[in-house]
């Protein structure tokens, strides 16, 4: 792998690692905006499935699909295949938009961040440079 391409890997594993902590930090206020903590837990979870596939020297599809993501992930380590992402995905565009507005319990939250650390885990004990 070449010294780009490492730092680009570097960079959405950074970003994933923002958004998860962006989202954690506004689990922390007195009225957390539900809808956006969702929508960056499935950002983080996106971005961290996507440098995977690129450290695996797949190209990454434009989407949001978390199921499709670890479908393709899985091959690379069948740990991902067992995570159930719930509806993670639907936080990516739907919760975005109003009249599609998704509002998760504080409880389906804590499943997300579940969903994200178990992600976060085997992408971070696979990617090494």
């Amino acid at each position: 792998m070449s010294d780009e391409m490492k730092a680009f890997v570097r960079q959405w594993i950074t970003k994933a690692e923002e958004d998860l902590m962006v989202a954690n930090q506004l689990m922390k206020i007195e009225y957390p905006p539900k809808g956006t903590i969702g929508f960056h837990y499935q950002q983080s979870a996106e971005k961290f499935l996507k440098a995977f596939l690129l450290y695996h020297d797949v190209d990454i599809p434009r989407t949001h699909n978390i199921e499709f993501l670890l479908e393709k992930a899985k091959k690379f380590d069948p740990g991902l295949g067992e995570i159930d992402p719930g509806n993670l995905t639907d936080y990516g565009v739907e919760a975005r938009y109003p009249g599609d507005f998704l509002e998760p319990s504080l409880n389906e939250l804590s499943t997300l961040l579940n969903i994200v650390e178990d992600i976060k885990n085997i992408v971070s004990s696979r990617v090494k440079f």
